[in-house]
């Protein structure tokens, strides 16, 4: 009688997806990890993404939780980006300006240690920008999105795991071939696990030729921001609620640009590369726990990781270990000997 090993299905194909089904395979050898989703990359709404790591918040996650979440995305990030991976995986060190027209309440937020040479801004520095009277300066990293995905699905499938593309329309449909589901479907949560907590926040961005802009800029609020990569200038963005189109809006691209070009006057003029639109799956807490369904007298074991809205760059590998710590618990009464065929 031989040991199986435990069958593991992540619902999604997207940055959380990934980067959960990846951090099992790398601490959980005696899982088979196979991510199931309608879409990979490019499709995906962590294509559309910046991939700057500067933490949103969730009002109703602990500050301390996301702190935490951070500050072991960043070093993930950091190592790959101080590694021979780092021209694959599209991760860079990046530095710039974080300016307000009117100082927040807290001048040193919660992840100000975890970033790099984090201090406030000089009189000289905030001259550049005239509608503005307080500034924060630091370094922190950027995963370029249409490097970073396919990198962590080489490294994935390298590991032994497996790619199916497909939608899941019942979760239920993966119990006859998997021990344990682990759900990282964002806004298909409404539809798989009946959860109306999580809405979409549209975004839009634009990509432009602006090989001279060096320095991020993001406007306080987080709504205006302009991000140097490797290939283009991300510029951005957009936040409306509830808004299902993924289509990008000319109204809004205008919009984007105008207060861009206020912010950096180079850019009056720019060359538009692409516009991309997506939908981040908001929540007012994250959603990161063990669950476990009942049908016609079966059990189907669930791990919940969703709810990361527009700040999945920065806590995604932190969410992962806590999602692959939670299947760790679950392993003993899943790890079973298999006398006969699974029914």
């Amino acid at each position: 009688m031989s040991v199986q090993k435990i069958q593991v299905a992540v619902i999604g194909g997207g940055l959380v997806g990934l980067s959960t089904a990846l951090c099992i395979t790398e601490s959980l050898p005696q899982c088979s990890v196979t991510v199931i989703s309608e879409k990979f990359s490019p499709n995906t709404t962590g294509d559309v993404a910046a991939g700057c790591l500067i933490p949103h918040t969730y009002p109703d996650t602990s500050l301390h939780q996301q702190k935490a979440w951070f500050k072991k995305t960043f070093d993930y990030l950091f190592k790959i980006a101080n590694s021979s991976e780092a021209r694959e995986a599209g991760i860079h060190l990046i530095s710039g300006w974080q300016i307000f027209k009117s100082p927040p309440k807290e001048t040193h937020p919660f992840w100000w240690q975890i970033v790099l040479g984090f201090r406030m801004m000089k009189e000289a520095e905030l001259a550049k920008f005239s509608s503005h009277t307080f500034g924060q300066a630091f370094t922190t990293l950027k995963c370029q999105a249409s490097q970073y995905l396919p990198w962590m699905e080489k490294r994935f499938k390298g590991n032994g795991g497996y790619l199916v593309s497909r939608k899941v329309n019942d979760v239920w449909e993966l119990h006859s071939a998997y021990d344990v589901v682990v759900n990282c479907s964002g806004l298909g949560s409404r539809d798989l696990f009946g959860d109306q907590s999580i809405y979409p926040v549209k975004g839009q961005v634009l990509e432009v030729n602006a090989p001279w802009i060096k320095h991020f800029i993001r406007d306080g609020d987080g709504t205006t921001y302009i991000y140097p990569g490797i290939s283009a200038v991300t510029l951005g963005g957009t936040r409306q609620m509830d808004d299902w189109s993924c289509l990008p809006n000319a109204k809004a691209s205008k919009g984007i640009l105008d207060r861009c070009c206020h912010l950096e006057p180079s850019l009056h003029g720019v060359s538009v590369i692409q516009e991309k639109a997506g939908m981040r799956p908001t929540r007012s807490a994250l959603r990161i726990e063990k669950d476990i369904l009942i049908r016609n007298g079966q059990q189907l074991p669930i791990i919940h990781n969703y709810g990361h809205g527009g700040g999945g760059f920065s806590i995604h590998w932190g969410t992962a270990q806590t999602a692959t710590k939670l299947l760790q618990e679950l392993i003993p009464s899943l790890h079973k000997v298999y006398s006969k065929s699974k029914l």
